[in-house]
């Protein structure tokens, strides 16, 4: 009977691999986290804190440092970071060396409700806490809170973020009642009755165009009102 040599190499080849294999998976398993880091993507205005991540994986888990690294579940840190009302997405792993990243990216406010209760409305139009860590300068919502209300308020915050001239300047919106919305400038006194939010993109044109005349002409501080709620027009009422 001819012994193939070939046959035999490959089958020794194969256990050791297989003992090397599960050696180093063997000692992989008995390492553990050296470090827990705690990342903060895109804004770094706070509204959590990392010492308020830090609270909640030592209430779940009573610290993640000296743990079996076999042992984490990296879904479900990820999981109770994201349960954070100020977190809007939160991402976890391991690094070789045994350190424990979470790259946290956080809600993003664009309006302060101030009604009872008081909160902010983030750029998903969701209802977003106030935090005890920073107040966002976004513009205040005022008036007559309503469900509808805040699906007008948040089409209106939305326009005026991607508007430089109105990001700018409008740091409020009044909600006089349903369709009639009133915006407040940083520095001139008039208010402007928006109306509705039909043809937002025509009414911020009339009123940028009027306003670049008026500050040419040097009469912004003659008007108490400027209304943008008749079709193709800019309506003002004089002091």
């Amino acid at each position: 009977m001819r012994i193939n040599w070939n046959y035999i190499k490959l089958l020794v080849l194969l256990l050791i691999l297989g003992g090397l294999f599960a050696f180093s998976n063997h000692r992989n398993e008995l390492k553990m986290v050296k470090a827990a880091n705690i990342e903060f993507v895109g804004d770094q205005n706070l509204y959590i804190t990392e010492s308020t991540v830090n609270k909640l994986l030592i209430q779940k888990y009573g610290g993640l440092t000296n743990v079996p690294k076999e042992k984490l579940a990296l879904n479900t840190i990820e999981k109770v970071i994201g349960a954070n009302e100020m977190v809007k997405e939160a991402q976890v792993y391991l690094s070789i060396n045994g350190e424990l990243t979470s790259k946290i990216v956080q809600r993003k406010p664009i309006g302060r409700i101030e009604g009872n209760p008081k909160f902010y409305l983030d750029d998903e139009g969701k209802r977003m806490p106030l935090s005890k860590s920073h107040s966002a300068r976004v513009p205040i919502i005022t008036g007559k809170i309503t469900g509808k209300g805040l699906e007008d308020v948040y089409r209106i915050l939305k326009y005026i973020n991607k508007d430089d001239f109105l990001y700018k300047n409008v740091i409020g919106i009044h909600i006089e009642g349903e369709q009639k919305y009133q915006l407040k400038f940083r520095t001139e006194q008039f208010v402007v009755n928006l109306g509705g939010v039909d043809n937002l993109e025509k009414k911020f044109s009339n009123l940028k165009a009027f306003y670049v005349k008026a500050h040419r002409d040097k009469t912004l501080d003659d008007f108490t009102v400027v209304s943008l709620e008749f079709n193709n027009q800019v309506v003002c009422t004089k002091i």
